[in-house]
């Protein structure tokens, strides 16, 4: 089964184009052009998100925060324009695995993709401890009852 990536990204050129690579390498991918769509279309089955940071609606720091506050765990990598050090600073710091600036090559992208892929959701298996509706997460010192 192939793996599911949401990308958010409203220049339509560059969607279709880092599509097509994705897809090329055996990817299903889904394209949202702004917040509302990729809201409307994330769920627990992606595996990954590719984040633009500046999107029509809003930013993509926004919707990092909405996932990382629901406890998702899914790796996020920001893919924008905006290069400047405190902003891929605020990006990892709210919680995504990675983040590349445009213009970048596809090749790398890919080899990215395939290492956050690799690990797994968040590789975070000897860091989270669930005991019914409990949990601990190690890592991020965060504890969780019933999603709260």
């Amino acid at each position: 089964m192939a793996h599911k990536i949401l990308m958010v990204e409203d220049d339509f050129a560059l969607a279709m184009g880092t599509e097509y690579a994705l897809t090329s390498e055996g990817y299903a991918v889904t394209t949202a052009g702004n917040l509302a769509q990729a809201r409307e279309k994330f769920d627990d089955s992606i595996d990954l998100v590719l984040l633009d940071v500046m999107l029509p609606d809003g930013t993509g720091f926004e919707f990092c925060k909405e996932l990382r506050e629901k406890n998702s765990d899914v790796p996020i990598i920001f893919l924008t324009a905006v290069a400047e050090e405190a902003n891929i600073v605020q990006g990892l710091e709210l919680g995504a695995d990675d983040y590349l600036v445009k213009p970048f090559s596809f090749a790398e992208l890919l080899a990215r993709v395939r290492i956050i892929l690799r690990r797994g959701h968040a590789g975070n298996e000897g860091t989270m401890l669930k005991v019914a509706d409990l949990e601990l997460d190690l890592l991020r010192r965060r504890v969780s009852r019933n999603g709260k």
